[in-house]
């Protein structure tokens, strides 16, 4: 009997078998005694981003209730609060993609460039996905929800290793700096901890081709879980739940998503005109009216004379301000030249 002739015996098995604990054990022999089963049951991630891609957008991407419908990079843009969010859906990841395992590399480089990471999760499936996905992440340098350790590193050609902390170490000691440094044939280095990091976080520093990135864990088919399930999983740090078959709990999403995101929208606003609420200059959180000219032109910065600010970031409105002055979300902004 060939392989597929086999699965299709297995599924219609699985079809006629009732489930209760007596049939338990039937199950999974049948699973086990066929790989292919076995992948697909156990090894494979089933994200079902598809569905949301489709809900959150106008793009159409192929959603079903078997697992891995997204074969390609799916492209899809969010509108919200005046922004244009590009969202992509990706192809599922399996176990061993960060060594190459269903095009898992190749996925894995295009997150590697993202803002932010959606990790689409299935309620219903527990933690067991997420450590997976975190596992396949982590082996290739992407850090979810952490920022880069605070330390100094400078490899030298000569004079041996330099260490010095400014903060009290419990985690690492000069020894095992040296240990470490060792071990990647580094003998003369500067090393300064400006805060109490772990062994792991120093060699992240070492090899310097770590991503830190923000996630958003998102679990789907709260519908079909219990109200103390629900509760567990909204409390999970960076953890937001909903269900896209019902269309719950999405306008949360889209919030976190912009928080995360980190981004401000900034009006412009001509003289003797009213300000152009239909075309907001999209910047990150922090900005000053220095980065909205070079936004505009990159010229304007250097004609800049004063710019008047109506919004949360003054004291009154307008306000009149100079280029160091930051701007907050909604604000808008008059630009004066010389």
């Amino acid at each position: 009997m060939g392989i597929l002739e086999k699965i299709s015996e297995i599924e219609k098995e699985i079809a006629r078998t009732q489930k209760n604990k007596a049939t338990e054990y039937h199950w999974d022999y049948s699973k086990r005694n066929s790989p292919s089963i076995e992948l697909s049951f156990w090894n494979l991630l089933n994200l079902q981003q598809s569905t949301f891609l489709s809900l959150m957008t106008s793009t159409a991407s192929e959603a079903a209730s078997y697992e891995f419908t997204t074969l390609t990079c799916i492209p899809g843009v969010i509108e919200y609060k005046g922004a244009n969010i590009q969202l992509l859906d990706l192809p599922g990841i399996i176990e061993g993609a960060s060594q190459g395992k269903g095009r898992g590399r190749q996925v894995i480089a295009v997150a590697r460039t993202s803002d932010v990471v959606i990790m689409m999760l299935d309620a219903t499936k527990g933690e067991v996905q997420r450590g997976l996905l975190e596992r396949e992440l982590e082996t290739v340098g992407i850090r979810l929800n952490k920022r880069k350790p605070n330390i100094y590193f400078k490899p030298k050609k000569g004079g041996g290793i330099s260490f010095n902390s400014t903060v009290p170490l419990t985690q690492c000691s000069e020894k095992l700096v040296q240990l470490i440094l060792h071990e990647y044939k580094m003998f003369n280095a500067e090393v300064l901890f400006r805060e109490d990091c772990t062994p792991d976080d120093f060699i992240d520093v070492i090899v310097g081709n770590r991503v830190y990135m923000p996630c958003l864990y998102v679990y789907n088919k709260i519908d079909q879980i219990s109200m103390e399930e629900v509760d567990r999983l909204a409390r999970q740090p960076h953890g937001v739940v909903i269900s896209c078959g019902m269309k719950l709990n999405l306008d949360f999403l889209l919030e976190t998503l912009w928080e995360y995101l980190a981004l401000t929208c900034i009006f412009t606003k001509k003289r003797g005109q009213r300000p152009d609420f239909g075309d907001a200059i999209i910047l990150r959180s922090g900005a000053s009216v220095e980065h909205v000219c070079h936004r505009i032109h990159r010229t304007l910065a250097s004609q800049f004379k004063y710019a008047l600010v109506w919004g949360t970031s003054t004291k009154y409105s307008p306000q009149r301000v100079g280029l160091s002055h930051m701007m907050e979300h909604e604000d808008v902004i008059q630009i004066v030249k010389k």
